[in-house]
């Protein structure tokens, strides 16, 4: 009987684009990548030329996308093995079952992470199903865990060789359905010495790794992705309209803005804190910290990758003590999660000689103690973020940045 992948029902889009963007590298043996390296290379161990590799990478993006089984792979296994004169070690049921189990595993665990991003509470899934089950795993079972915990960067399933474990994503109102007040105490993590490379060109070493996890797991897959997504931002702020240059629509709208909504001035930070603290303050709203980006869902639908990143330059100096803004970030997180209207427009770069795709998040705020309200206007597209903040009195003002295709409006209160 044909054996089918057991790490999901179907494959599903976040599994299969992370598998696509992966870079072909020969090597002589699995320890030649470690870790988050998998996140971005496909190799085979042992497979050390371009060709071998590549006809690896068709067979299991096959495998991935449609869904092929066991058996389906060892054919196209036998033919590049044959195809090629491959000389590999082991017997070939079980180097097949290896190359297939574990990419698709790591595959489908990049697209959970990614898709679970919305979730506050993460709980470790025991498959009671598997026929030799590892004890430590077997007692992970059941643990909730709020989703920025430490633990799971080391016990994000997969976490061995053939290990079927998963994490599901629950909410506030699964917790108590499960009689939870709130989430457990993460387990004590015990480092334990093991040897491996012992048939790498590199030679053997010893790494330590969580205890009951295979050297080599100890990792989430795919979490570094999250980070490359984050948008950079503009070395221009956003201008209003179409005075941004040439582009398509020129809608403007008929009904005017939603009136402002009020907020206290303690809304707004004051001048002098740590570059650390006004990041924080825009991050935490949106589910994120410092140390982990997250997936932010718009009014419309649309995500988008938020992190420190932001408002770091590549070299990691912060960049959030610009124009003034900083007082301003925890309202650029409110525009982001409840803005008063969103726009879409087709732009011109000239300088990047294309079409870039524009969303604008818009938002006003009524600050008390001022004369005027605060306009927060976020825009982002293919080229990357830029942001403007400031108190602007004139109705027109804001009126300047409504074009395009609107693609969303706050309720009139």
């Amino acid at each position: 009987m044909p054996v089918a992948a057991a790490y999901g029902s179907l494959p599903f889009v976040e599994q299969i684009e992370f598998f696509r963007r992966k870079l072909n590298l020969p090597t002589d043996g699995w320890t030649d990548v470690r870790l988050h390296e998998h996140d971005w290379a496909f190799v085979v161990a042992g497979a050390n030329r371009d060709a071998i590799v590549s006809d690896f990478r068709a067979a299991v993006e096959k495998a991935i996308a449609g869904g092929s089984t066991l058996e389906d792979f060892r054919k196209d296994f036998d033919s590049i093995v044959a195809r090629h004169g491959w000389d590999y070690n082991g017997g070939r049921n079980w180097r097949s079952r290896v190359i297939y189990d574990t990419n698709l595993a790591t595959s489908y665990a990049a697209g959970r992470w990614q898709q679970l991003q919305a979730a506050p509470y993460w709980q470790y899934d025991h498959q009671d199903w598997v026929q030799n089950p590892r004890p430590l795993h077997v007692c992970w079972d059941g643990l909730v865990l709020e989703r920025d915990n430490p633990f799971w960067q080391t016990h994000f399933p997969p976490n061995g060789w053939g290990c079927h474990c998963k994490v599901r994503g629950l909410w506030p109102r699964d917790l108590q359905r499960l009689g939870k007040t709130g989430p457990d105490q993460a387990t004590e993590v015990n480092l334990v010495e093991r040897t491996i490379g012992q048939r790498s060109t590199l030679g053997p070493r010893t790494v330590k790794v969580p205890d009951g996890i295979d050297p080599g797991f100890e990792y989430a897959p795919g979490s570094t992705r999250l980070r490359t997504a984050i948008p950079p931002e503009r070395p221009e702020p956003p201008v209003p309209g179409s005075a941004g240059g040439n582009g398509l629509p020129n809608l403007r709208p008929s009904l005017p803005l939603p009136a402002p909504r009020a907020i206290a001035p303690e809304a707004l930070l004051p001048t002098g804190l740590p570059p650390e603290t006004y990041v924080e303050a825009f991050l935490e709203p949106l589910g994120a910290t410092l140390d982990a980006p997250a997936i932010v869902q718009d009014a419309v639908g649309e995500r988008l990758v938020v992190g420190k990143e932001l408002f770091q330059a590549p070299t990691g100096e912060w960049k959030v003590l610009k124009r003034g803004r900083e007082q301003f970030l925890p309202l650029f997180a409110q525009a982001l999660l409840a803005p008063d209207e969103i726009w879409a427009r087709v732009e011109w770069m000239y300088a990047l000689q294309k079409a870039v795709v524009r969303r604008r998040y818009i938002a006003r705020f009524a600050v008390e103690g001022q004369d005027v309200p605060a306009l927060v206007v976020f825009e982002l597209g293919g080229d990357g973020w830029a942001g403007i903040t400031a108190f602007q009195g004139a109705a027109q003002s804001a009126d300047d940045w409504r074009v395009g295709v609107r693609l969303f409006a706050r309720d009139q209160e």
